[in-house]
């Protein structure tokens, strides 16, 4: 692997025309703030323009020397810890732009304090210098980059302040800060602190400390006010005072340790959180994610005193493509960098706690800045530039399937590498805003004359910006210099270029440095301004491409990771067409195909794809597949894509594979061929050599033979067509083994049989009534079952109330459906009564239909009262709808109300439904109801109702044998004929003698 490319990511660099030298620099929005280091004490800004050309904006006078300075693009404010008489003092420089508009007002406030009367009248705009007083002299800051809230290190504790916007009237709106927490930190001395988005990273010279404070829900449980949120330092070392005077004389070099997110509680640093200002009802806690602890001689390069932590940062990356404005954006990820002398360690700290990339250094660093794309880093003779994984860990954050095979990002623990390692003499401080790069650099005596050794060569720089050196009222040796990185796309451009001189050398090398480029404008596409930005079409296309030659690196070469060659070709958006047309060369006969290659192509032809080959592509794609995995010949030849394939073509080359690996795929395919040529007698020949059953399971291998996707819907193949009129039961029985074994769902079903039968989409044909029946047989998913039983209930209680009959023979008579599957139950004698007597004509127009649907509700698998609307059309049908309405109330468990329209409708069926259906615990329904049922119509009707004495006859019969002789005589009517109940009693008396 290459870890050096001699890459050119710094372009032209000018010199800021700074009157003193600096002591200290820090860059804004669009300006860069310059204090000095001189006896006379003041920031100069100066606003950057394109090609980083400064223009002094202005300047204003501070307390005394600045020892440390940062800007707050949210709120626009600079802050400052300034020295004066040995004392330190916070100040935050508000509104600071109307000094570079010659506004010389100025208002010094304490937070709080005299707003209203501070921008009172005429004296809106001046700028503010907001003074905020500490107990404990403020060692460093830090601003977030999300909120504008200001973190202010001490020693042994960190304030915070929220930035706040009051509103003085309706034109007017200043800055004010509050003071809203404290976290106690004891034995603890920041050198430097980070701020975002409620993350707090802190390092002293050898300790890490990262930590968040998180918002608790209402009500929760947490952390109390005040409360240690560890307590492993409370506790005593082993050995107490005596351990202590014994090692008053001795140097005692602690472990280095790591702990990570919940096990970072354990760290021996105990945090305090003291709520000074917060809002009522809100509660907060400190949450630990990273603790690291480093020895002096953890770096094999320097001395033990020279190891020590610089560059502690935090690093906010925003959800792609959102708005411009700072507070707009969401935040995506988070990433935490800091440095030894010889190692840099970039964390990532947002929705988990992990070590992303270590880097070593040449030689011993002085200052480094991360950004999104680059890790720019300082030493005594150089500027370096490195590559950072950040958009890798970023996009998988945004999108936590994006490793699949439809998308596709470089690793995170891809390799890190140099890009370009820049001479400079003497770099003492960096920093980066936008594509520009801020360097101070100081030249110590010896240097100067060194600096004009050809060997010693700098980046060009503009003859017009040396006329500012010879004002300059400190000693010579120092420069700042903006340097230009130069744009994405043409770092890509040259990246690109670079990665072809290891095509054919070197594999990993050529992937690597064009994952770098891929990462570069991925990058660059996750800022906020893209949506905005003047490449934004070139970055696009950029990004295709990439993905496009990281496609064609992973299916020409011979790697382990060959499967990405098809999320990266799908990111380009290149056609199968124009693939083929980048990897394979015109008449070369002996040209190999690797891995990733064919696993691009047997997955892109197999799936639903509107494109369509052309003859000549489809055949090279044969002969590819012929050479390279004769095995899937077969199921490529039934992608849409292949439709314009020669058939004659295929079929030779299906016959070499026969020799080798005959199935019954590769015989349904064959057969597919012979259709399309109008080849019958190859085509009998071919199906003919297994039974249906063998053929039907034989679909299940490749679904494509009988349907296909164009545009999203689902279009039946010739040879679906041709099965419909030749063997209409083997294509059910196809489409019954797909949608078992998961290859269509049911809605795609009905659209393939509704399309194939050219049947209006709200008309069902009765293949798809085969279909449902079929699958009745087989189907053992509750929900896909009751789906089906209904759908065939609707369509036999349409046919009958229609009076419509199917426009096919039906495969399966009630009869076959009776003894083959379980939900349809054998049909009740009264039922069958019922149907025999006297049924009118019409009953007859659907006879089978009639017996399908009476035979699933004598089933216990129909949901009856799902199915109650459904069967409503049939109330008033003749017979048949006395026996649907019997037979759903007796599901339902109203035996009584089934008795009462059979003697109102079919009188003689009402003891035979009584003898059926009146057992057990319907058993009391005889004595009860219909008996006096019986009683009440015969003396309404009189003697002449033969069929009602009938029953009733039978009924006393029933009751006779059921009840005791007391109970059956209370249940005689008092004006009935005694010669006609006397029999009953005298067999009921009987009952009991014998018993």
């Amino acid at each position: 692997m290459v870890q050096l490319y001699n890459l050119h990511p710094f372009g032209s660099q000018r010199v800021v025309p700074c009157r003193q030298e600096p002591a200290h620099f820090c860059c804004g929005h669009d300006a860069l703030f310059v204090a000095s280091a001189a006896a006379r004490c003041g920031v100069e800004v100066f606003a950057v323009r394109r090609e980083g050309r400064c223009e002094p904006l202005g300047s204003f006078a501070t307390l005394g020397p600045v020892l440390r300075m940062a800007h707050s693009r949210a709120g626009d404010y600079l802050v400052t810890i300034e020295e004066k008489s040995k004392a330190t003092f916070l100040r935050a420089y508000v509104n600071w732009r109307c000094m570079s508009a010659g506004s010389a007002r100025v208002c010094v406030r304490m937070p709080g304090h005299e707003v209203e009367e501070a921008y009172g009248g005429a004296l809106q705009e001046q700028m503010s210098i907001v003074e905020m007083p500490l107990s404990d002299p403020p060692l460093c800051v830090s601003c977030c980059p999300v909120s504008g809230d200001l973190l202010v290190g001490c020693r042994n504790k960190l304030v915070l302040f929220r930035l706040k916007h009051l509103v003085i009237n309706q034109n007017l709106t200043v800055l004010d800060f509050e003071r809203t927490f404290i976290l106690h930190i004891d034995n603890f001395v920041p050198a430097e602190v980070a701020f975002c988005a409620g993350h707090v990273a802190i390092t002293t010279e050898l300790d890490v400390l990262i930590l968040k404070l998180e918002l608790l829900p209402h009500g929760a449980g947490g952390m109390e006010p005040g409360a240690h949120a560890a307590s492993a330092a409370e506790t005593p070392m082993d050995g107490g005072a005596k351990d202590e005077e014994l090692l008053d004389e001795f140097v005692v070099c602690q472990k280095p340790m790591e702990l990570l997110g919940e096990e970072s509680e354990q760290c021996p640093i105990p945090v305090t959180l003291e709520p000074v200002a917060t809002q009522p009802g809100k509660r907060f806690r400190v949450r630990y994610l990273l603790f690291r602890r480093f020895t002096p001689d953890q770096s094999p390069f320097g001395f033990c005193e020279e190891t020590k932590l610089h560059s502690a940062q935090l690093l906010p990356m925003y959800q792609a493509a959102n708005e411009e404005t700072e507070n707009g954006r969401e935040l995506l990820s988070l990433f935490c960098f800091f440095s030894l002398p010889h190692v840099g360690y970039l964390y990532s700290v947002g929705k988990s706690v992990e070590l992303i990339s270590t880097y070593q250094y040449s030689e011993k660093s002085e200052q480094a800045v991360l950004t999104p794309q680059f890790l720019h880093v300082i030493t005594s003779e150089s500027l370096q530039c490195f590559t950072v994984r950040c958009s890798a860990a970023a996009a998988r954050d945004e999108d936590p399937c994006i490793d699949t095979t439809v998308k596709a990002c470089p690793p995170v623990a891809l390799d890190v590498c140099t890009l370009r390692m820049q001479l400079f003499i003497g770099p003492r401080a960096i920093c980066h805003f936008k594509n520009h790069i801020v360097l101070l650099t100081k030249a110590d005596t010896e240097d100067i004359t060194e600096r004009r050794k050809p060997a010693r060569r700098m980046l060009s720089r503009k003859a017009d910006s040396n006329k500012f050196r010879a004002n300059a009222e400190s000693e010579p040796g120092w420069n700042l210099y903006i340097i230009n990185t130069v744009s994405t796309i043409q770092l890509y451009r040259e990246m690109v270029e670079y990665s072809r001189t290891y095509e054919n050398v070197k594999t990993e090398s050529c992937i690597h440095l064009l994952s770098e480029a891929h990462l570069l404008v991925r990058a660059a596409m996750m800022d906020p301004g893209f949506l905005k930005s003047d490449e934004k079409e070139e970055l696009l296309r950029a990004f295709r491409e990439s993905c496009a030659f990281l496609g064609d690196c992973y299916s020409r070469f011979d790697t382990k990771d060959y499967h990405l060659a098809l999320p990266y070709y799908r990111m380009s958006g290149l056609s199968v067409t124009e693939v083929l047309e980048r990897l394979v060369s015109e008449g070369d006969e002996i040209q190999t195909y690797e891995r990733g290659f064919i696993f691009y192509l047997t997955h892109s032809l197999n799936e639903e794809l509107d494109e369509e080959l052309s003859k000549e592509s489809a055949n090279k794609v044969l002969k590819i597949f012929c050479l390279a995995d004769p095995e899937q010949l077969p199921h490529i030849l039934c992608s849409p894509c292949m439709r314009n394939v020669c058939p004659l073509t295929a079929v030779k080359y299906l016959h070499k594979v026969e020799n080798i690996m005959p199935s019954v795929v590769l015989t349904l395919t064959k057969a597919f061929m012979a259709l399309k040529m109008g080849d019958m007698t190859m085509y009998e020949h071919e199906m003919n050599s297994h039974n249906e059953t063998v053929l039907a399971c034989g679909f299940m291998g490749q679904p494509k033979l009988l349907r296909q996707c164009k545009d999203g819907v689902v279009i039946p193949t010739e040879f679906a067509v041709h099965l419909k009129t030749t063997q209409p039961g083997l294509l059910v029985a196809a489409a019954v083994v797909l949608h078992e074994n998961s290859k269509i769902e049911l809605e795609e079903a009905d659209m393939f049989f509704k399309i194939l039968c050219n049947n209006g989409e709200n008309t069902v044909p009765q293949l798809l009534v085969d279909f449902w029946e079929a699958l009745l047989v087989v189907c053992c998913q509750e929900e896909v079952l009751q789906d089906l039983l209904l759908r065939v209930t609707s369509q036999y209680v349409w046919r009958i109330s229609k009076k419509q009959l199917p426009e096919t023979k039906p495969l399966k008579t009630a009869e076959d459906l009776i003894n083959s599957c379980k939900h349809f139950g054998f049909i009740f004698p009264w039922v069958t009564f019922i149907m025999s007597v006297g049924s009118p004509p019409e009953d007859k127009d659907c006879p089978e239909d009639v017996s399908k649907l009476q035979s699933l509700l004598c089933s216990q698998s129909v949901d009856i009262a799902a199915a109650l609307p459904i069967l409503e059309p049939l109330a008033e049908a003749g017979h048949v709808g006395l026996t649907i309405q019997a037979l759903c109330s007796t599901r339902l468990g109203r035996h009584e109300e089934s008795i009462d329209r059979l003697l109102g409708r079919c009188p003689a069926a009402a003891v035979r439904y009584a003898q059926h259906e009146l057992k057990d615990e319907s058993r009391a329904v005889w004595w009860n109801k219909l008996l006096p049922e019986l009683c009440k119509r015969i003396r309404l009707a009189g003697n002449d109702c033969l069929v009602l004495i009938s029953s009733l006859k039978e009924t006393l019969s029933v009751v006779a044998m059921e009840l005791e002789l007391r109970d059956f005589l209370s249940l005689l009517p008092e004006d009935g004929t005694a010669a006609f109940f006397l029999p009953h009693l005298l067999h009921c008396s009987q009952r009991k003698l014998l018993t």
